[in-house]
């Protein structure tokens, strides 16, 4: 399928849409009460600093909404404000917040099921209205959804409309795209829709696998049932290794996927001489602003004197997990959250673990003064943070949290 001119002829149609609908102004005030925080902006105002009785909060510089996750969350707002009365429906989570969905809920926006590893849109009809998330959305599902004569909104991030331009470019100078992502995240199931031959390494450990056998060869059976769910129809190592570029999901660590990133153009410089490298190797800086930004935040804050971080965001968030992961590397306490219910007592939480398993800890907070610190992943609201940071007040400086709140 020629991809790239699917997109064209769809960027043509009165039925799609990635501008919105002219409502901004309408909505600007819902959304800023259901989102915004006054209590957080005046954090931010004192230096990413708040002190109450026995707790101390320090915010990182960077944290919550970015701009992707804001235009996405508006434009769904403003798909209801124009279509009243149609059925709307998401492809997926707008983003990976459990309160910002639940909220799509409320408004009468359905979200499409997924049974295995795909999607059932047998229940969407003709002159329905689809939106598609954030994260984006496979070719596959935008051509069965124009197919279905559908309206298609499409709030995907330009960020991640960048990795599809370099996949697409990858394809057309065959080259074989390695993208460093999560082979089931729906953002890398999509970009992997606009690529020709792929294949898709989690972490460095992966990256090194591939790259000792592009230098040494090996067990291709061994190597295909590795990446059986990772790599493309009829993916031939021996074959398909021998240019390749690079590419990522734009939530993965920055410094890893630059790791890799590394690796690759080391491999095929070894492989084929500095010469020839241009021949075998391309890489494109496709990592996102957003993300850099609050990683680059988190290791600021590591660096304080804390006693434990709350790291706040959807438990399905990658970009949230990876900020999970910083903080672990410090060997600080620190608490993957999505909502201030997991915060049960002042001895009890529910987390999230890297591994994905949720845990409660007790005595988690420590009975004397306290210095903790908060960030929160891209499509983390600031009224959530807000709500968790009530919690501990309560819990640390309950005489004083409603001069904190008003001052």
């Amino acid at each position: 399928m020629d991809t790239k001119a699917f997109k064209r002829s769809l960027n043509h149609s009165n039925n799609y849409h990635r501008k919105g609908f002219g409502h901004q102004a309408e909505i600007a005030t819902q959304l800023e009460s259901e989102y915004q925080s006054i209590l957080i902006q005046q954090i931010r105002e004192n230096n990413y600093t708040l002190t109450c009785g026995e707790i101390t909060i320090r915010l990182a510089q960077s944290f919550g909404f970015c701009w992707g996750v804001e235009r996405a969350v508006a434009m769904a707002y403003e798909t209801r404000k124009h279509f009243p009365t149609e059925n709307i429906w998401i492809t997926n989570e707008i983003i990976h917040n459990p309160s910002v969905n639940e909220r799509l809920r409320e408004m009468e926006i359905g979200f499409i099921k997924v049974r295995g590893r795909n999607k059932d849109f047998s229940i969407v009809k003709s002159g329905d209205v689809i939106i598609l998330p954030a994260f984006g959305a496979s070719v596959q599902e935008m051509q069965l959804l124009n197919d279905k004569g559908c309206t298609i909104v499409d709030t995907t991030c330009p960020w991640v409309s960048k990795v599809w331009n370099t996949v697409e470019k990858h394809k057309k100078w065959k080259y074989t795209s390695i993208i460093h992502g999560k082979y089931q995240h729906e953002e890398t199931i999509a970009t992997s829709s606009f690529a020709g031959k792929y294949l898709i390494v989690l972490n460095l450990d992966e990256a090194a696998y591939v790259n000792n056998y592009i230098l040494y060869g090996g067990n291709k059976e061994e190597f295909l049932a590795k990446f059986s769910l990772s790599c493309s129809d009829g993916f031939d190592p021996d074959v398909d290794l021998t240019r390749i570029g690079i590419a990522n999901q734009t939530t993965m660590l920055k410094s890893e996927t630059e790791q890799i990133g590394k690796l690759f153009e080391h491999t095929m410089m070894q492989k084929y001489s500095p010469v020839n490298l241009n021949e075998h190797f391309q890489s494109f800086n496709t990592i996102c602003d957003a993300t850099q930004e609050r990683q680059d935040a988190i290791f600021g804050l590591v660096n304080q004197k804390l006693d434990l971080i709350l790291v706040i965001g959807g438990f399905n968030s990658s970009n949230t997990s990876h900020l999970q992961e910083i903080a672990e590397e410090y060997n600080i306490p620190s608490y993957h959250i999505d909502c201030m219910e997991r915060i049960k007592s002042k001895t009890h939480i529910e987390h999230r673990q890297l591994d994905g398993n949720l845990n409660i800890k007790e005595n988690w907070l420590p009975s004397d003064d306290v210095i903790i610190g908060i960030t929160s992943g891209a499509s983390t609201p600031d009224k959530v943070v807000e709500d968790i940071i009530k919690v501990l007040l309560e819990f640390k400086a309950p005489g004083l949290v409603f001069q904190s709140l008003s001052s």
